[in-house]
Order: C-alpha cells, then sequence, then structure tokens
C-alpha cells in the first residue's frame, strides 16, 4: 500500500494511495494510531480514494505531546486537517473510531461529508463520564470537590471535561452515515445508537458478538465487509 508520512503544522500524518480528488479522513479512537488506518485505505483506495490519518494528541507519535486528549485541543486539529484534505479534493468522507466519533461529531456538526462510517462511536459523553463514576463510585459531589479524579481503570474523572460535555450536546449531523456498533459495546448503550441513529437517519449494523473495540479475526472480518460494503467506487 502506497503511502506518505506527511506533517499538518506540527501533527504527523499519512496519506495513503494513488494521488486524488475524493479522500477519507479517518480518526482513530483512544489508544490508537494513525497507522491503523492502512486497513480502510486497503479497502477505499482501490476504489479510488485516498485515505489520511494522523495521530490525537497522546496518541502514536505524539505520545509524549504537550497537547492532551481534550475535546477543545482536539476540534482545532480537525478543522486543520480537514481544511488539508479539502484542498485537492472535490469529495471529502470521514471515517471515525470510538472517541474519534464523539470529537468530529463535535467539530463537523456543520459539515456535509460525501460519506461518514461511524465504528462503536461515543455518541453521548455525559452518559459515559455518569457510568465511568458509577464504576468508580465517584459523586457528582466527589468531583466537584477534587476536580481531578484517577481511577482504577485508567481514566481520570475530569469535572472540566464533564462540565464540557454537559454543556455540549449532540444536537446536530447533517452527514449520510453508516454505524458499526457491537453487541456487546460497554461504552455507548444500544438504545443511544439507534435513538442517534433514528434521529439523523443513518443506517445502522450490529454486530452481536462484538466489542467495542474490534480487533479479533472474527471481529476484524466483520469491521471490513462493512468497509467494503459502505464505500462506493
Amino acid at each position: 500500500m502506497k503511502f506518505e508520512r506527511i506533517m499538518i503544522r506540527n501533527i504527523p500524518a499519512l496519506l495513503f494511495g494513488e494521488a486524488s480528488d475524493k479522500i477519507y479522513i479517518y480518526i482513530h479512537g483512544k489508544h490508537g494510531n494513525k497507522e491503523e488506518a492502512q486497513s480502510l485505505a486497503q479497502i477505499v483506495c482501490p476504489k479510488g480514494h485516498q485515505v489520511l490519518s494522523f495521530d490525537l494528541p497522546e496518541h502514536g507519535e505524539r505520545a509524549d505531546s504537550k497537547e492532551r486528549l481534550l475535546p477543545w485541543t482536539v476540534l482545532t486539529e480537525l478543522h486543520e486537517v480537514a481544511a488539508f484534505a479539502k484542498q485537492n479534493s472535490r469529495s471529502a468522507s470521514l471515517c471515525a473510531v470510538s472517541i474519534g466519533a464523539y470529537f468530529s461529531l463535535l467539530a463537523f456538526e456543520n459539515e456535509v461529508f460525501d460519506k461518514c462510517l461511524f465504528v462503536s462511536p461515543i455518541l453521548d459523553m455525559t452518559a459515559l463520564i455518569e457510568k465511568m463514576m458509577m464504576w468508580a463510585s465517584v459523586t457528582p459531589e466527589d468531583l466537584q470537590e477534587k476536580k481531578e479524579i484517577p481511577t482504577n481503570f485508567g481514566e481520570t474523572l475530569s469535572l472540566e471535561y464533564y462540565n464540557y460535555a454537559k454543556a455540549h450536546p449532540i444536537l446536530k449531523w447533517k452527514s449520510p452515515t453508516a454505524v458499526l456498533y457491537a453487541g456487546h459495546d460497554n461504552m455507548t448503550e444500544r438504545d443511544t445508537v439507534t435513538r442517534f441513529c433514528k434521529k439523523f437517519s443513518c443506517s445502522l449494523r450490529i454486530f452481536e458478538d462484538g466489542e467495542h473495540w474490534f480487533h479479533t479475526e472474527a471481529q476484524l472480518a466483520v469491521l471490513n465487509d462493512f468497509f467494503e460494503k459502505e464505500v462506493s467506487e
């Protein structure tokens, strides 16, 4: 697979495929990296698309970056990457995974992509934070007092993040979208996904035996089939 390493300002990125005026922007999830976009590229590049992926803050080549994985930081970067992608493209599409989908919903609520693919999307960050608070036996009063609380499952609960999520619910989405959701996803409730898809006229595919992170051989086969069927020439 042909690819080129590029920098978008100070953001390490990869551009997969031959030159084309059709491009997919790939936004990975937490613990992911720009290289994982190769699985999408192997399917869409032969169909005439390029794929542009990049490392989010604290991930990949930016593991030690001063920027943090926070929406008010990431949104600015998403706008920069999208502007770069659209410079030479007549057709821009989007593929976003997990929290990458959440960031996309915030950043691009007024954009219209040709096609969007969401994999295990986080659709209600307020509900997710409240679920994590329950897992960690943290009350709203605890969070109000301490501002940040580390948990034993690797997440740090943040009052600032919680307040941001409550102030920025997902109210608009204009792009035609297909969603792949796993039956055993513990991050986003099934009824949250079905409501989102109904509200914004998205197609929904549910892999009942899957988990939030598509990583086993069987799960990856379903993921690749989803890409294959949703991406046209």
